[in-house]
């Protein structure tokens, strides 16, 4: 039986129910049919501008109102992802009231040249020459600001020399004096360390805030041991400008070409399971704990089928004692969108949660809490494979070969992935911490300065108790009291592994 399309009367109320937030709005006609694609600041203003025009001059955007069937949306984080995911929309599905972004606009790229010191480079054509392609940059003031720290933290060489032999100079440039090159043309650096600049800057490029952070954190560290103090201030000063740039920028995922496959993909899961849009961004929500203890649920995103770490999330459980996986997802799901909420952040448009029927349904509990019931949200069983929808009494079963089953068990594989590693984190970060200063005598500041010299518990347990002399207010007794509870809680984790 055909379900009727709804009425202008209806296609109101429902675009009256869009967010007041950025995203891309997606028209269909009466066969489904995408005919048109746009961007707006405001959802819900700019698709309501449609219906409140009695009389409205230009022919062709008549035509277009009185096509109108339905109409769905993506949310995006800002404007300027918005203007990406437009422009990728309609360069895929070619909608027949889109003209002007049908052949594709050139927005500038970042080039990272293919060369034995690589340059960077702006321009707006993309080529296969084995270079790498960062973008496009919908905003020239977003460009200059990613510039402008690159420059200041990261800087690379400018010119264009045939670097294959060194030293091709005797003497760097000016800008080498002004700490804007390595001078690698001199030997002033090794081939390595300019890679790892280079490294340093693809990641600031593709939103990889976190890792590169942890990555400038750990030469922070170092450079302060070794009383370099002025290259320790440099990173702490490259880490606010990289946590700054991360909350602006448009994510890597969104940046890239959207391959075959991957379209592919996220269009046969919006038909097999239903979706009023295509699933592009989609969170995978998992849980895991230790015998019911250091319990943590994380979420991870993805974005046009590329993982976004930036954006994943973690939760230790607060209200849910013992090993009791359904209630830790009810808890989780409720938090993370209660502050998406609150925040007015971008919804997925699919989330996938771990597990069967009951995971779905402590899901669907905490989403109706939150009056989310419009939110997808579909259970993977890992052993069957079998997918698990919301009012539907038997589970789903896809062929193996299925691409929209795959891209969900990418989803869900990097969700387990990423909550044992919470769980493994926050074990050992705790048992860093707090081992030490547990001991009588220890405290805060020994415990300092016993891992400022050892680095981890783990190190130390190893040690003899006249090593551990060697830091200041740390007697013979201390010591000796130290390394022997060190020694009897490892032996006791030791017995509980089977």
């Amino acid at each position: 039986m055909e379900t009727k399309p709804p009425t202008p009367e209806a296609l109101r109320d429902k675009v009256r129910r869009f967010p007041d937030r950025p995203g891309v709005y997606i028209m269909h006609d009466e066969t489904g049919r995408v005919i048109y694609v746009g961007k707006a600041r405001s959802l819900k203003k700019r698709v309501l501008s449609y219906f409140r025009h009695a009389q409205i001059a230009s022919p062709r955007l008549r035509k277009l109102i009185h096509s109108i069937s339905d109409i769905s949306f993506i949310r995006t984080e800002t404007e300027a992802e918005a203007l990406v995911v437009e422009a990728k929309l309609i360069k895929q599905y070619q909608p027949f009231f889109n003209v002007e972004l049908k052949m594709g606009e050139r927005y500038p790229y970042v080039k990272i040249t293919n060369e034995r010191f690589p340059r960077l480079v702006i321009t707006r054509h993309k080529e296969d020459d084995g270079s790498i392609y960062i973008g496009p940059y919908t905003r020239v003031s977003e460009l200059r600001q990613v510039l402008r720290l690159v420059e200041r933290y990261f800087p690379l060489r400018s010119c264009s020399a045939t670097l294959e032999k060194i030293p091709a100079r005797e003497r760097p440039c000016l800008r080498h004096f002004l700490g804007k090159c390595l001078a690698p043309c001199t030997g002033a650096c090794s081939e390595s360390d300019y890679r790892d600049r280079v490294d340093e800057i693809i990641m600031l490029l593709r939103g990889q805030a976190l890792p590169l952070v942890e990555r400038l954190r750990a030469k922070m560290e170092k450079a302060a041991e070794a009383l370099a103090f002025e290259e320790a201030a440099r990173m702490r000063d490259a880490i606010r400008a990289v946590w700054r740039l991360s909350r602006q920028k448009v994510s890597y995922s969104l940046s890239e070409d959207l391959d075959k496959d991957t379209w592919c993909a996220m269009t046969a899961l919006q038909s097999r399971l239903g979706l009023a849009a295509l699933p592009w961004r989609i969170d995978g929500c998992d849980i895991s704990h230790l015998s019911g203890r250091e319990s943590y649920g994380v979420f991870v995103v993805f974005e046009q089928g590329v993982a976004n770490p930036s954006l994943y999330r973690k939760f230790r459980i607060r209200t849910v004692e013992g090993v009791d996986d359904f209630r830790c997802i009810e808890e989780v799901v409720y938090r993370r969108y209660r502050r998406l909420l609150d925040e007015e952040e971008a919804l997925p448009q699919l989330l996938l949660v771990d597990g069967g029927a009951v995971q779905l349904q402590f899901a669907l509990q905490a989403l109706h809490k939150l009056g989310l019931e419009d939110l997808p949200v579909v259970a993977l069983a890992k052993e069957e494979e079998a997918l698990y929808l919301p009012g539907k009494r038997s589970p789903l079963k896809l062929s193996r070969e299925d691409p929209g089953l795959k891209l969900l068990q990418r989803v869900r594989d990097e969700a387990h992935r990423f909550a044992v590693s919470s769980h493994r984190r926050g074990r050992d970060q705790r048992y860093r911490r707090s081992a030490l200063e547990e001991i009588p005598g220890v405290g805060k500041r020994r415990a300092a300065a016993l891992l400022a010299m050892f680095g981890s518990v783990a190190r130390i347990s190893d040690l003899e108790p006249e090593q551990l002399t060697a830091v200041p207010g740390v007697g013979p007794s201390l010591a000796k009291r130290i390394i022997n509870t060190l020694r009897e809680g490892k032996d006791a984790e030791l017995s509980k592994t089977p």
